[in-house]
């Protein structure tokens, strides 16, 4: 904590245009304090609610919803447990890493310290809103991006008005010219996840808790995997890089290995980057084009995210033997192997061959926790630790339970991903897997699903070595908190203002001679001056940033939606009921789309088990889509024609353990005992019609009506099967229309045109279908 010494202070200083007279100031470590302290008890929750989750996949019982509790089943905790993970737990760590790094790379105060509190206030309200109204069943149903609007206006106002607000305000006051690379990464960051959350976020709300994303079906599912790909780049890649940046040469004691290589690195991150979210949508109902443009800038990626792990890992050349020595370092040269690992995996899972047996299965789930925890997870331990005695002011307590952390921490990671890895291989090859008949060996879902158990619980074993890791670090924070002094050292800094008069100097000209002009440009644009001239104007350099992604993206949005052929109509595609649409909601509600995918590829395997494979426009009445990402269970986009009998429903939802041997999806007896609530139906669908869906004047005027009297049919089907009576009011008739509805426009028999032209033939249905879609 010892401060710079004032000659150093000017010396530096003058030599980037400062002005001479010195100015007194102090950082304000007690924000690092408190999103640390933050970041440490969301992690535990964010670990205890994955452990959780993850026991519910080996004993299904535990979702106690056989007991008609119905807030704890896995697909209302585990958008819980995603975003603990990532906004509090990874959240907080970012933030403390930028609050104390930032000041010192500067050399002053935040700009606010008040808006370093509302911003601290802001995030912990943000992230109790989200643990309070998830299990509730208040959700978007889109991954990441799960919380309604009213919280998504919350932090919209404290990403961009106080944390963003503050962070550019400081670099206006700032008294070291130019930025640091750290800098660089925490501008991608803010001003890119502000871009992703506002304009993946706009929707219509039909009340306090719902509403309806503006986008429909294919658009949707494109600007979903647009946040959802980039805010991993921006939310937990970017910042961390700027941490590692930052925090690597300050506990290795050693300058960054490559200037060169981090500026290669940071812009094509932020330009690649934001071009391959499609590589998510693969095989299904996005435009082939966009696809494949996904998948090449996904692999081209692999060059300057090894970029990054090389400068860290390099960096340490000359302190191996300190890495043997320090917890710190242990946990900064695994989390960044662990990125090099994860920047390989994922541009290889984006190659549309690998990716047609990987997606949908667990491998998944092994990439994304590999990252999270190791990467990720392994980066803020490290800056915890480095930071616990310099904000605390005193020793770490036990460098001895660092240590044990440390392996814990690692052992819980492998023993976590090795056998899900193994698991999500062998869900791919299962389900692809033909007899020599050309049958499916496993025709029926249950069958690849039933010997996963041991395999689930071993990760439920790794999951609480790092939870156990975890708990020794909450320890080691206690304690040395608890030996901190009486009153914290505020050292107090001097250094001198920035001029304001100060002139950058002119780009050093090429020296080459007996060459064309071209490569003389050349040779001053690998000197590089021109971006160091950059690195003194931040505001500038905000800018190209924000060009550099505002770029890439409109180039693949605009095409998507303003080019029809993309989502070509089909004539047999109709709004959903009011009462299939009240029904529609009650599945997002319940959340799922984390256990079953809505989207059948145009693979045989998979058209052999679900049905004719899907098209772009049987999603256009779809707000928010609900494609998945994950296959616990078998994929119902044509769940309607093959099974619309109601009480098969009734019997699965009261206990589907019982009813299907092997299943382990949670128990719903709950919705046969709920009454739904018929009052709000004209609001849905009031705004499905807002929202495009061509509604008779007659459906908007009685919509209560039109629903009551599809729910009494629904209800009579199943008293005429022996089933109970009386449930045309409850929530069951509902869902029940809407999973009979799921699959089945493409069977319908087009209605004649009014203008006299003979209707669609099938055929030509299916072919504008798939005009658009994979071939």
């Amino acid at each position: 904590m010892s401060a710079i010494t004032t000659q150093d202070t000017v010396t530096g200083n003058l030599e980037h245009g400062s002005a001479g007279h010195l100015e007194s100031f102090s950082y304000d470590d007690k924000i690092t304090r408190q999103f640390m302290t933050a970041t440490v008890v969301w992690g535990m929750v964010a670990f205890l609610v994955g452990i959780f989750i993850a026991l519910q996949l080996v004993f299904p019982v535990l979702s106690f919803s056989t007991f008609g509790v119905e807030y704890f089943t896995f697909g209302r905790l585990r958008p819980l447990h995603t975003n603990a993970a990532i906004f509090a737990f990874a959240g907080n760590a970012i933030f403390a890493a930028i609050y104390y790094s930032t000041q010192r790379l500067l050399k002053t105060r935040m700009f606010s310290d008040v808006l370093s509190q509302l911003h601290f206030w802001g995030w912990q309200l943000i992230i109790v809103l989200a643990a309070v109204t998830l299990p509730l069943g208040i959700t978007q149903s889109k991954e990441y991006a799960e919380l309604e609007w009213p919280i998504d206006i919350l932090i919209a106002l404290v990403w961009a008005g106080f944390f963003g607000v503050n962070f550019f305000m400081t670099l206006v006051i700032r008294r070291e010219r130019h930025i640091y690379v750290a800098i660089w990464f925490y501008i991608a960051t803010i001003l890119t996840v502000a871009i992703l959350h506002i304009f993946n976020n706009l929707v219509f709300p039909t009340g306090l808790f719902k509403s309806y994303p503006i986008y429909a079906g294919v658009q949707d599912a494109f600007m979903q995997w647009w946040y959802g790909h980039n805010a991993v780049a921006f939310f937990l890649t970017t910042p961390f890089l700027g941490l590692m940046y930052y925090f690597l040469p300050k506990a290795a004691n050693r300058p960054i290995f490559s200037y060169k290589l981090s500026i290669l690195h940071f812009w094509s991150l932020v330009f690649i980057y934001i071009w391959a979210g499609p590589h998510h949508l693969h095989y299904t109902a996005i435009p082939e084009w966009a696809s494949s443009l996904g998948m090449v800038f996904s692999i081209m990626l692999w060059m300057p995210s090894w970029g990054g792990m090389i400068n860290g890992l390099l960096t340490l050349r000359g302190a191996w033997r300190k890495v043997t020595e320090d917890p710190v370092l242990k946990f900064f040269v695994v989390g960044i192997t662990f990125y090099g690992m994860a920047t390989f995996e994922g541009p290889m899972l984006s190659v549309k061959a690998v990716n047609s047996l990987s997606h949908y299965t667990d491998w998944t789930i092994a990439h994304v926790h590999s990252g999270a925890l190791g990467w990720n997870g392994f980066m803020t331990f490290g800056m915890i630790y480095w930071l616990l005695p310099r904000v605390f002011q005193t020793q770490l307590y036990s460098k001895k339970l660092a240590e044990w952390h440390f392996w814990l921490g690692l052992i819980g990671i492998l023993l976590y991903i090795i056998p899900i890895y193994g698991v999500g291989i062998y869900q791919g090859l299962l389900w692809f897997a033909m007899t020599d008949q050309g049958q499916l060996a496993y025709p029926n879902f249950i069958e690849t699903t039933v010997n996963l158990a041991p395999f689930y619980f071993i990760r439920v074993l790794g999951g609480m070595c790092f939870f156990g890791g975890a708990c020794l670090m909450s320890y080691n924070f206690l304690m040395t908190w608890m030996s901190r002094p009486a009153t914290y050292d505020v050292p107090v800094y001097k250094a001198p203002a920035l001029s304001k008069t100060y002139v950058d100097p002119p780009l050093e000209k090429s020296k080459l001679t007996a060459v064309l002009e071209v490569a003389k440009y050349l040779d001053v644009f690998t000197k590089l001056g021109w971006h160091r001239r950059w690195e003194r104007m931040p505001l500038y350099f905000s800018c190209w940033v924000g060009v550099a992604v505002v770029a890439a993206s409109l180039f693949e949005m605009i095409p998507t939606f303003l080019i029809r052929s993309n989502v070509p109509t089909i004539s047999t595609v109709e709004p959903y009921t009011p009462l299939e649409l009240a029904g529609r909601d009650l599945y997002v509600s319940e959340g799922c789309y984390n256990c079953h995918s809505q989207m059948i590829r145009p693979i045989v395997a998979e058209t052999m088990r679900y049905g004719e494979y899907s098209k772009p426009g049987e999603f256009v009445y779809d707000h928010p889509f609900q494609w998945g990402s994950r296959r616990i269970g078998p994929d119902l986009a044509r769940i309607g024609l093959r099974q619309s009998n109601a009480m098969w429903h009734i019997l699965h939802f009261r206990d589907p353990g019982e009813f299907v041997k092997g299943s382990i999806m949670p128990a719903y007896p709950h919705f046969e005992q709920e009454d739904l609530n018929f009052n709000t139906i004209p609001e849905r669908v009031k705004a499905a019609s807002y929202l495009g869906a061509p509604y008779s004047v007659e459906v908007l005027d009685n919509s209560i009506e039109v629903a009551k009297v599809q729910a009494k049919k629904i209800a009579e089907e199943i008293e005429k099967d022996n089933g109970p009576k009386g449930l045309e009011s409850k929530k069951v008739v509902a869902l029940i229309a809407y999973i009979q509805r799921l699959g089945t426009d493409l069977s319908k028999t087009p209605k004649p045109e009014t203008n006299g032209e003979s209707p669609d033939k099938p055929a030509d249905v299916a072919q504008a279908g798939e005009s658009g879609g994979q071939p």
